[in-house]
């Protein structure tokens, strides 16, 4: 017999800690080892963050505009834009939504450019026209360019990401090409406003499928180097398109929980794109490239 059922049958008297660790002991014998500590897991689930960059694109212009039938070779720096155009300052603007690997792109530019004869260089001028056209000629063209699309990160290595995306680019143009008159008989189906003749597009629209893909490398906390590339077209709106970005990030601080950064960079963007035949024929055959100047707001 035990020595606590000894003791309770003589009537002796037992410590109760004696009896409490007693039976705490055959407790915990009875119900075996206690239960592993529940793991919590503490990993940082991502969210979505927010980029808008709006931005100048100092464009300059090197290719063919053809308006009702009438084309003309375009050679225009991006200062001779700015002496001709109605307007120095275009909106432009970059945005990008991410979550995780996803990201929702959005890029839109709205411009008014011109220029003059000494930038153009005549190319089937007129066709259908008698008279006399003295050599001044003028070009202007109202543009929006609003890009759409997806991103994915398929790879990453260190500081190095690698995304593919894929989305749509939508062209609105109108463009008027201008002829100084000196004497004319007929000027077919141009119209004359005082001392010029004008041939108009009028609205012109398109949508292009793109497909690219993209670098991001940080090269130091809050330093990023960006190249972009992709190509689009193919036959659904314009013949061919592509567009080539490279562009650095530099963090400027931080202010109410948005972070502000100086991008500096340069586009190239060509399409080629026509319709229509004869007097009706618009073509816009053309190479748009400049510097990019831009403030990222990142929350």
């Amino acid at each position: 017999m035990g020595y606590l059922a000894k003791c309770l049958t003589r009537g002796v008297m037992v410590p109760v800690g004696l009896l409490a660790g007693s039976a705490g002991n055959s407790l915990a014998a009875d119900l075996g080892p206690p239960p592993p500590a529940p793991v919590i897991d503490t990993a940082v689930q991502p969210a979505w963050t927010f980029r808008f960059t709006p931005y100048g694109w100092l464009t300059a212009w090197n290719g063919t505009q053809t308006v009702r039938g009438r084309s003309v070779k375009v050679d225009a720096s991006f200062i001779d834009i700015v002496e001709k155009s109605d307007t120095l300052v275009a909106l432009m603007g970059d945005f990008e939504a991410r979550f995780g690997r996803f990201a929702l792109l959005g890029d839109v530019v709205w411009s008014r450019v011109g220029a003059d004869r000494s930038n153009i260089r005549s190319r089937t001028l007129a066709p259908g026209v008698t008279g006399t056209l003295a050599t001044s000629l003028g070009l202007d063209v109202e543009m929006v360019i609003a890009e759409f699309g997806v991103a994915y990160e398929v790879a990453r290595s260190g500081p190095l990401a690698f995304d593919i995306l894929g989305g749509a680019r939508y062209w609105y143009q109108e463009a008027d090409l201008s002829l100084a008159v000196t004497a004319a008989v007929d000027i077919g189906d141009l119209q004359v406003a005082g001392a010029r003749a004008f041939a108009r597009s009028g609205s012109v629209d398109w949508l292009d499928p793109i497909v690219g893909a993209r670098v991001r490398y940080t090269m130091a906390p809050g330093h990023e180097l960006f190249l972009r590339g992709d190509i689009g077209g193919l036959g659904v709106g314009s013949d061919f398109s592509w567009q080539a970005i490279g562009a650095y990030g530099f963090e400027l601080g931080t202010y109410q929980g948005i972070t502000f950064s100086g991008v500096i960079g340069y586009r190239a963007l060509s399409v080629d794109y026509a319709q229509g035949e004869g007097r009706r024929r618009y073509e816009f055959d053309m190479i748009q490239h400049g510097p990019i100047l831009g403030l990222s707001m990142r929350f």
